[in-house]
């Protein structure tokens, strides 16, 4: 038996998210259906994110054990020729046993991108959320660097999260601009549930004037959810990256041996 970690790339906007569900098809079904079909055995993978329905992903990253004799690198070129276009597996390598693609995860990057211009994209319109008024990127970049740092993100967690803690670190907090593209990155140890789209709404609150640069600080120490803006889309969203730390990939000396 072998742990394999894969990362997957994958346009959300036709499934109901990353994990299995009963309403609604979604792509971690879709990647366990091929798995099972290219292995000849019935496979789980665990992922390292929950992204939700419509959220977009670069580099989701998701583990499975397999009997399977298909070398680890080439579960890209089986897996791609089974899955639809909108699902591919960029990257498949061996794992020790105890390898886990979300408890072992040490840091997490999003993307959020915002189209702010008079009319609508074509093209963009299930990767970037339209704000048709022009927003004040100086307010609104202003209050993104505040959020840098360890803080309680309790006001930055919809209802249905089950964290343990709401204590996370972010170490990167930009937002850019370009051309008529805002693009929004955060990076940090983990996240809540529905944290980055919170993050994101309030600062297009912040961008329309609705709310002040120091909205983040007063939600740290109120704990309100109420003083941060609503929920953004997830549309615009995009998981980008999935860290973990280098003995998480350290193979026991009878398996290095063994590849030898």
């Amino acid at each position: 038996m072998s742990r394999i970690l894969l990362t997957v790339e994958y346009d959300g906007t036709n499934y109901a998210g990353w994990q299995r569900q009963l309403n609604g098809l979604a792509v971690q079904q879709v990647l366990e259906e091929a798995l099972t079909r290219a292995c000849g055995e019935p496979i789980t993978v665990t992922g390292a994110s929950r992204t939700d329905a419509g959220v977009h992903a670069l580099g989701q990253r998701a583990h499975f054990d397999t009997n399977s004799r298909i070398p680890p690198e080439k579960y890209p070129f089986v897996l791609n020729t089974m899955l639809p276009p909108d699902i591919r597996v960029q990257e498949g390598r061996a794992v020790p046993d105890g390898f886990h693609a979300r408890f072992m995860a040490c840091g997490k990057s999003y993307t959020y991108r915002i189209l702010n211009r008079r009319h609508a994209s074509a093209l963009h319109r299930c990767t970037h959320l339209h704000v048709p008024v022009p927003l004040a990127l100086d307010r609104m970049a202003e209050a993104a660097g505040t959020l840098v740092g360890t803080h309680d993100f309790a006001a930055f967690e919809a209802s249905g999260g089950t964290a343990k803690t709401t204590v996370r670190e972010i170490r990167e907090s930009v937002l850019t601009e370009e051309k008529d593209e805002l693009v929004y990155r955060i990076y940090g140890n983990a996240f809540l549930y529905n944290m980055v789209r919170i993050i994101v709404g309030t600062l297009i609150d912040i961008g329309h004037g609705r709310k002040e640069p120091d909205a983040f600080q007063r939600a740290f120490e109120t704990g309100d959810r109420l003083a941060l803006g609503v929920t953004a889309p997830a549309h615009g969203l995009e998981l980008t990256r999935v860290e973990y730390p280098p003995e998480a990939f350290q193979m026991p000396e009878t398996v290095r041996w063994h590849d030898e």
